[in-house]
């Protein structure tokens, strides 16, 4: 799929990072990150987070000495671990934009036991959590500063 803004270099490298992110899984019968369906997802959706992918993947080629996806899958998957452990708010983004493509496909979808279809207007059920859990952060003072000189606890001043 062509790309305005990423090199032919960064599409590979984008690829091979995803499909390392997110392996196929026989076990489960999906795809990996890098299966073509989802990936031509990846690069339509990175819009916002195009510069901090861009950034990403220009760090990736940095640690891996070159291009990421040329690379020994062995020493490929070091480059991937050490640059996780770097991270960062460029891979945040990179990673953002795999997971969200990725748990958009179908297939994902169905292995997941889920009906693949969008959210609403049937809805999804969402189990009710303790709510209570929300106490310390209710107990907090504001952290905002107030318009008008004045904070009211829970609310906006």
């Amino acid at each position: 799929m062509p790309n305005d803004s990423l090199s032919v270099e960064q599409v590979r490298d984008l690829r091979a990072l995803a499909g390392a992110i997110i392996p196929a899984s026989q076990t489960y019968n999906v795809p990996g990150a890098d299966d073509e369906r989802i990936f031509n997802d990846i690069l339509r959706s990175l819009e916002r987070d195009r510069d901090d992918v861009c950034r990403a993947l220009a760090h990736l080629a940095t640690f891996a000495g070159g291009a990421f996806a040329d690379i020994e899958p062995e020493r490929r998957a070091a480059v991937a671990n050490a640059f996780r452990d770097v991270g960062g708010a460029p891979l945040a983004a990179l990673v953002r934009v795999v997971l969200l493509c990725y748990y958009r496909d179908d297939r994902v979808m169905r292995s997941l036991g889920q009906e693949p279809r969008p959210p609403f207007p049937k809805g999804h059920v969402v189990e009710q959590g303790d709510w209570s859990l929300l106490d310390p952060v209710r107990a907090r003072p504001p952290i905002y500063r107030p318009v008008d000189g004045r904070a009211t606890k829970g609310g906006a001043g």
